[in-house]
C-alpha cells in the first residue's frame, strides 16, 4: 500500500529540516546523505524517493529558508512596525540570537558551497538576491540614491561577511565587536 501524499510531504519536510540544520553546522561537504537521513529518523534508502541527490537537497534546503512558515526566533519582529523593513532585517541579521543560532541561521553564513553544483549555487544566489533586494528597495525610497544597487550589494556583503568573520574567530569579545561594527556600518548607510 503506497504512502499518502501528506505522508510523503511530511517525510520530505523532515529530510529538509535535518539537511538545513546539518548543512548549517557542517557545510555542504561535511555532511553525508546517511547522516541527514539518520538525523531525520529515516533510513538512507528512502532518500531517493524525495531527491535525486545531495545537490538537489542542498538547493531545496537553502530555498526553504526563504519560504519558512514560522520564522526563527532571531527573525521575529522586535522593533515597531513603523521602522523600515531594511532596518528590521539588519537588526535581526546582526542580533546575538542570529549569531548563536547555528541550526536556523541564514544559509548565507551557515552553508558554504565552494565545491557545490550549479544547482546548489543557484539556490544560494537566490538568498543573496533577496537580501540585496531588501536593501535596494530601502535605498531607492524617498532618498532616490543613484547608486542604490551598488550600496545594496555592499551592505549585503557587509552583513554576510561580518557574520562569517564573527562566527569564525575564537575570541567571543572580538566576535561581538565584529558583529556590532558591521551592524553599525550598515545602519549608517541605511539611515
Amino acid at each position: 500500500m503506497p504512502y499518502s501524499p501528506q505522508h510523503k510531504r511530511d517525510t520530505r519536510e523532515k529530510i529538509l529540516e535535518s539537511a538545513r540544520r546539518l548543512f548549517n553546522r557542517e557545510g555542504f561537504s561535511g555532511v553525508s546523505i546517511e547522516e541527514i537521513m539518520s538525523e531525520a529518523g529515516l533510513t538512507h534508502g528512502g532518500f531517493y524517493r524525495h531527491f535525486t541527490g545531495k545537490d538537489e537537497l542542498y538547493a531545496a534546503a537553502v530555498r526553504q529558508f526563504l519560504c519558512q512558515k514560522k520564522p526563527a526566533a532571531w527573525q521575529r519582529q522586535r522593533k515597531p512596525k513603523a521602522m523600515p523593513h531594511a532596518l528590521r532585517v539588519a537588526d535581526a541579521y546582526f542580533s546575538r540570537a542570529h549569531f548563536d543560532d547555528h541550526d536556523g541561521c541564514c544559509p548565507l553564513i551557515g552553508m558554504t558551497v565552494q565545491r557545490g553544483s550549479a544547482t546548489a549555487k543557484a539556490a544560494y544566489e537566490e538568498v543573496v538576491v533577496q537580501l540585496v533586494k531588501v536593501f535596494e528597495k530601502h535605498l531607492n525610497g524617498p532618498k532616490a540614491l543613484t547608486k542604490a544597487r551598488e550600496q545594496a550589494l555592499a551592505l549585503s556583503a557587509l552583513c554576510v561577511g561580518g557574520m562569517v568573520l564573527a562566527r569564525n574567530v575564537g575570541d567571543p569579545d572580538l566576535a561581538d565587536d565584529l558583529r556590532r561594527a558591521a551592524h553599525a556600518a550598515v545602519l549608517r548607510t541605511l539611515l
